[in-house]
C-alpha cells in the first residue's frame, strides 16, 4: 500500500510541475473558439433542473441569466466559448414509478423549454447546418441527446417518436444491461448486441440519429461498428489505455474509428480520466471489502474504518493535464479527425481541477496549444469533427430512407422466438 501511495504522490508532483500555457497559447485558443463552434457532446442541465432543490422541474426558477448552483449558466457558457451543445435528456435506468418513456418525454420537455426560454442565447438545432447557423448568429446551437436505450422500452416506434421530438443521438445503454445490449458497468448477459439490438442500430442509421457508444460494453462497441453504416460517437468517454475504467474506450476500438469515421468526445469525469483516481478507487473498494469481512455485520464499524482509511489516504485530484492526456491519446491512436469534447457538466459531483464548469474550455485548448497542437487540429477537436459526423449521418439517412421503409421488427420476433439463443432473458 505504501508503494502505491508513493507512486500517486510522485505522479501528482509531475503534474504540478508542468509549465502553464503562455499568452500566445491562450490567444491561439481564443482565436480557434471564435471561428469554429465548440460543440460539447454531453451536458446534464435538464436533469439538474428536474432535481433542483429549490424548485424541481421549474425552468423559470432555474434562471440561467443568474449564477446557478450547478456548472452551467449563460454567462459561463459565453466565457467558455460554447457554440453548440448536446443537452443530455438523461433518465435513470432504475426508475420504478412508471415506464421509462413518460419520464423521457418529460426530460425532452424540460430541455425544449430551456432552449425556448433564452432565444437570444440558445437556438434549437437538429442538423449540423443549423448548429453552424446558430453560431454565426451568436447563439448556441442546442441539440438533444438521449442517454440510455432503456427509454425506448424495446420499441422502434418509440425510437422514431423520440427522433421526431428532436433527439439526435442515443446512448445505447446507460449503466444497466438491457434486453438487447450489454452495459460497460453491469454484467454481460447478451453477448454484446442481440439481433434486436443490431436492428436498433440500423434504424438509428436510417433515421439519422447518431449511435452513441459511451456506457456500452466493448463487445457492443465492436458489434455496433460492424453494423453501423454511419459514423458513431462516444459522447462522453475517456481512453482506457490511460485510465483502466470500464467506461473508457479500449485502444482496439480507437484503432477502428478511422474506418468508421466516428469520434470520441473526451469527458471531464474525474474518475474516468485520472489513472491515480482509478487506482485509489480500487484500493478503497478493496479496503471496504476487508472491513466487511472482518466486521461480522457491524456496519458502523465498517463505516468508521473506511472513513479512517480515506482520512489517511485522501483521494487524488484529477487535473486539466489528465484530460489533455486523454485527448492526445485518442488523437495518437485514432487520429486528429476522431476526437472531440464531452464534458458531462451537471452530471458529475466532483470536477477536474482547471475544468470546474462550462467557462473553462479555453484553458484546455490553451494547454493543447502549449503542447504543440496546430490551429487546424484544435478546430477539429472543437467542433469540426462532430459536425462532420453529423453531416455524414444525415447523408446516410437520406440514402437509407430511399432504400428501406421504417423497420417493423420487434424484440419478440428477433430475440425471443423459439430456438433463439441471444443471452439470458
Amino acid at each position: 500500500m505504501r508503494l502505491a501511495i508513493g507512486f500517486l504522490l510522485l505522479a501528482a508532483s509531475v503534474v504540478e510541475s508542468q509549465p502553464a500555457p503562455s499568452a500566445r497559447d491562450r490567444a491561439v485558443a481564443e482565436r480557434v473558439l471564435r471561428t469554429v463552434p465548440l460543440v460539447d457532446g454531453h451536458n446534464d442541465l435538464p436533469w439538474a433542473i428536474r432535481n433542483a432543490a429549490a424548485a424541481p422541474r421549474d425552468v423559470e426558477a432555474y434562471d440561467l441569466r443568474k449564477t446557478t448552483p450547478g456548472h452551467t449558466d449563460l454567462a459561463r457558457l459565453a466565457a467558455g466559448r460554447v457554440g453548440g451543445q448536446f443537452w443530455s435528456v438523461y433518465i435513470p435506468g432504475t426508475i420504478r414509478d412508471s415506464g421509462f418513456a413518460r419520464v423521457q418525454l418529460e426530460q425532452i420537455d424540460i430541455a425544449r423549454r430551456v432552449i425556448a426560454r433564452y432565444p437570444d442565447r440558445l437556438r434549437f438545432a437538429t442538423t449540423a447546418a443549423e448548429v453552424r447557423a446558430a453560431f454565426a448568429a451568436g447563439r448556441i446551437g442546442s441539440l438533444l441527446g438521449m442517454e440510455g436505450g432503456h427509454a425506448i422500452e424495446n420499441s422502434l416506434g418509440a425510437l422514431r417518436a423520440f427522433y421526431d421530438a428532436g433527439v439526435r443521438y442515443m446512448t445505447l445503454t446507460h449503466n444497466q444491461t438491457l434486453d438487447w445490449a450489454d452495459a460497460a458497468t453491469d454484467s454481460a448477459r447478451r453477448g454484446g448486441l442481440t439481433p434486436f439490438g443490431r436492428e436498433v442500430v440500423r434504424e438509428m442509421n436510417r433515421l439519422g440519429m447518431l449511435v452513441d457508444l459511451s456506457h456500452v460494453a466493448p463487445s457492443v462497441m465492436s458489434q455496433a461498428l460492424d453494423v453501423s453504416e454511419a459514423p458513431v460517437i462516444f459522447s462522453h468517454s475517456g481512453a482506457r489505455g490511460l485510465a483502466d475504467h470500464p467506461r473508457n474506450v479500449p485502444d482496439s476500438i480507437l484503432a477502428r474509428l478511422p474506418r468508421n469515421g466516428g469520434v470520441v468526445m473526451v469527458t471531464f469525469v474525474p474518475g474516468f480520466v485520472s489513472a491515480r483516481l482509478v487506482a485509489w478507487t480500487r484500493q478503497r473498494a478493496a479496503r471496504a471489502a476487508e472491513l466487511r469481512r472482518d466486521a461480522a455485520g457491524d456496519t458502523a464499524a465498517v463505516r468508521r474504518g473506511l472513513e479512517a482509511w480515506v482520512a489517511a489516504n485522501p483521494a487524488p485530484k484529477a487535473t486539466l493535464a489528465d484530460v489533455a492526456d486523454h485527448v492526445e491519446h485518442v488523437r495518437r491512436i485514432a487520429g486528429a479527425d476522431h476526437v472531440g469534447i464531452g464534458g458531462d457538466f451537471d452530471g458529475i459531483d466532483t470536477v477536474v481541477e482547471g475544468l470546474e464548469d462550462v467557462s473553462k474550455y479555453p484553458g484546455l485548448f490553451a494547454e493543447l496549444a502549449r503542447r504543440g497542437w496546430t490551429e487546424a487540429d484544435l478546430r477539429k477537436l472543437a467542433g469540426e469533427n462532430i459536425l462532420r459526423v453529423m453531416r455524414t449521418a444525415e447523408r446516410v439517412s437520406a440514402r437509407l430512407r430511399r432504400e428501406r421503409a421504417p423497420s417493423t421488427a420487434t424484440i419478440e420476433r428477433l430475440d425471443r422466438a423459439p430456438g433463439r439463443t441471444t443471452g439470458t432473458p
